[in-house]
């Protein structure tokens, strides 16, 4: 049994501590939260579950072997490198740290440490990106030509980071776990409409060494909600909708074909293949069930995530990247992303 100390109980810490009270081999020792409403609220639906105002008490006790980090993004470095100081597995909302260089200290103490250290990437364990991964890998898709991804919808405001690191970070980890290249290159373009407050409407444009493309436009201010992705390829395109009820995924045959005329080789013809449209089963199990299930097992054979410090660390270089371009009025920034990644 993994037991499990939670810090921070505001918007996303309620469905961690549920999913992990529902996961097998896991059990929520103890919430953490400095607001006394929040407290409250999680001592009437888990009574079982200590509840403390200081997160020091997590890292103290002995019987707790993992942390769970739920706090703004500037807090995830001190918090995590305290537990794994402490001698906790961590797991880390997103992003996993406000820098590259932080990322990377967490990955060497606990490698040094023997942890596991996991990085919360929920889309990753979904069925629909599961579904795509395998697409992908399986050649079904053909060659990559390009990745378009629209996330928009109005608020929440964040204060300690803008939209890029807010939003885009997820179509980032979803890119990084199903396509089988790694961007080289970012140029973005953002701008913020709100007096003292970070960007809320940004255009990402990420380039590869070879011909692929990929494009993420995410914003704040947008009167409706909207979370789709494309994914177009020599054999195959997907068309990904987070929002649809049951048919997330849908896969179309069509694209180009290239023929030549007469006898000449350099004369080529280029015409559209338009085939069937198929929606794929998918698994529909909650993804945060399912990633709490993984990151139990991972601990228990002391193997990595398939969201570890790695794929942290390479989304984390991304959004460096992104924001170093903003800044500069969407200059081409390159930067260096490992492909090595851990297999799902």
């Amino acid at each position: 049994m993994i037991r499990i100390g939670v810090i921070g109980y505001g918007y996303w810490g309620p469905n961690l501590v549920r999913n992990f009270m529902e996961a097998r081999d896991c059990d929520v020792q103890a919430i953490c939260d400095t607001r006394p409403e929040r407290l409250a609220t999680a001592h009437a639906r888990y009574p079982a579950a200590e509840v403390t105002a200081d997160y020091r008490e997590i890292m103290a006790d002995p019987a707790i072997d993992a942390v769970a980090i739920s706090t703004p993004v500037s807090t995830h470095f001190p918090l995590a490198l305290e537990a794994l100081m402490a001698g906790k597995h961590v797991w880390v909302e997103k992003p996993m740290t406000t820098t590259a260089d932080e990322a990377q200290r967490l990955m060497d103490e606990a490698d040094r440490r023997g942890l596991l250290l996991h990085v919360d990437h929920t889309f990753v364990y979904t069925g629909a990106v599961k579904k795509i991964r395998e697409l992908v890998a399986s050649g079904a898709v053909g060659r990559i030509y390009y990745y378009d991804s629209v996330r928009v919808n109005l608020g929440l405001f964040q204060r300690d980071v803008n939209v890029i690191w807010d939003l885009a970070v997820h179509d980032l980890s979803i890119m990084d776990h199903v396509l089988p290249v790694a961007p080289r290159a970012v140029s973005v373009t953002g701008v913020g409409h709100v007096a003292g407050s970070p960007e809320d409407v940004a255009y990402l444009t990420l380039f590869f060494d070879d011909s692929t493309i990929a494009h993420v436009h995410v914003n704040w201010l947008a009167p409706v909600k909207v979370r789709r992705t494309l994914i177009g390829g020599s054999n195959k395109m997907i068309v990904y909708d987070d929002l649809e009820p049951s048919e997330k995924i849908k896969v179309y045959d069509k694209g180009l074909r290239l023929g030549e005329e007469g006898e000449s080789r350099y004369q080529l013809l280029v015409g559209y293949r338009s085939g069937d449209m198929w929606a794929p089963q998918i698994d529909m199990t909650e993804a945060l069930l399912g990633e709490a299930n993984h990151f139990a097992d991972c601990i228990g054979r002391g193997v990595p995530t398939t969201t570890s410090g790695e794929a942290g660390l390479r989304v984390v270089r991304i959004l460096e990247a992104a924001s170093a371009s903003m800044a500069d009025r969407g200059r081409v920034i390159e930067f260096d992303v490992p492909e090595v990644k851990v297999p799902a």
